[in-house]
C-alpha cells in the first residue's frame, strides 16, 4: 500500500474516531475536538426557528457552519443528497422542503453518527407527517448512490475532512443528474495555516487543518466537470466562534502570528455549482 493511501486512510481513521466520540456525547455539545461549538452556533448562522423546533431530539449537535438548505432553495419532489449527514440535522430539515414526493439520502462513515441519525427517523415521521429521509453507511468519497440519481448534493462542514477532495468533488458530479445542483457550506482558507495548526489532529477533526484555499476548491471543482461556480465568503462564522468561546478556536489562535486572527486565514464559504445539462451520466 502507498504511503499516500496509508496517510489518507490515517486521517479518515482520525476523523472517524473523533465523530464517533461526538455522537455518543463523549465531547460534550461539539466542544473541543469537534466541528463547530454547539447547537447556540446554528441560531447565529440563519437557521429558522421553526425549523430548529421541528427537529428530532438530538439532531442538532452543533457540527454546522452555514446554512446548505437555505442555499440550495429546495423544491417539491427532489432527492437530496447530504455528505456527512451526522445526527441528520440538515437532512431532518430538508424533508419537508421537498415533501412527499421528494426524498432526503444522508451518507455518513461513522456508524455511531448513523446510528444516532436513524434513531431520530421515528420521531421525525410522527412530527413532519412523512417516510422521506434514510441514512447510509458510506465514505464521501465512494459514496453508496447510483450515477445521476440526485437532484441537489448538501453538505454542511464536511468536505474539509477528507483527505482526498478532488475525488469527492468527482463523486458529486457523477450522482448528480444533468442540470442537478450542488450547496455546501465549508471552512475554507484566505491564507496557508502555520504548520503548528496543520500538525494537530484536533484542528484536523475541527475541520481546521483540513480546509484548504479558496481557489483550489474552485480548482477541484472545474476539474469535476461543474459549472456556475460560486464562492461567497462568510467571514462573520469565525468571529462567531470567538465570541461564543470554542476551545479550539482559541487554541489556534495560540498558534497564529502575532498581530493575526483566525479570520485572517480562515472563512466559512457558502458553495453552490451546477452539473451542465449536457453532461453526461
Amino acid at each position: 500500500m502507498s504511503p499516500d493511501i496509508l496517510n489518507q486512510q490515517a486521517v479518515k481513521d482520525a476523523v472517524r474516531t473523533g465523530y464517533a466520540k461526538v455522537a455518543n456525547g463523549e465531547h460534550g455539545k461539539g466542544g473541543r475536538g469537534a466541528c463547530c461549538t454547539g447547537p447556540a452556533i446554528v441560531e447565529r448562522i440563519g437557521y429558522a426557528g421553526a425549523d430548529l423546533a421541528a427537529l428530532p431530539q438530538g439532531a442538532n449537535m452543533g457540527l454546522s457552519c452555514g446554512n446548505p438548505t437555505a442555499l440550495a432553495s429546495l423544491r417539491e419532489g427532489e432527492v437530496v443528497l447530504d455528505l456527512g449527514s451526522g445526527g441528520g440535522f440538515d437532512c431532518f430539515i430538508a424533508g419537508p422542503k421537498v415533501g412527499k414526493t421528494g426524498r432526503v439520502i444522508g451518507v455518513d462513515m461513522t456508524p455511531e453518527m448513523i446510528a444516532r441519525a436513524r434513531r431520530g427517523v421515528p420521531e421525525y415521521r410522527t412530527s413532519a407527517g412523512l417516510d422521506n429521509v434514510e441514512f447510509r453507511l458510506g465514505e464521501i468519497e465512494h459514496l453508496p448512490v447510483a450515477d445521476a440519481a440526485v437532484d441537489v448534493v448538501i453538505s454542511n462542514c464536511v468536505l474539509n475532512l477528507s483527505p482526498d477532495k478532488p475525488q469527492v468533488w468527482r463523486e458529486i458530479a457523477r450522482v448528480l443528474r444533468p442540470g442537478g445542483r450542488v450547496a455546501v457550506s465549508d471552512l475554507a482558507l484566505l491564507r496557508p495555516l502555520p504548520a503548528a495548526v496543520c500538525d494537530k489532529v484536533e484542528a484536523l477533526v475541527g475541520c481546521i487543518a483540513g480546509a484548504v484555499l479558496i481557489e483550489e476548491t474552485q480548482r477541484m471543482m472545474r476539474a469535476a466537470g461543474l459549472s456556475e461556480i460560486r464562492l461567497t465568503q462568510k467571514p462573520d462564522y469565525v468571529r462567531t466562534l470567538g465570541e461564543l468561546q470554542d476551545p479550539l478556536h482559541r487554541e489556534i489562535v495560540g498558534h497564529l502570528p502575532p498581530g493575526t486572527t483566525a479570520a485572517d486565514f480562515i472563512t466559512s464559504l457558502d458553495i453552490s455549482a451546477r452539473k451542465p445539462q449536457h453532461a453526461s451520466a
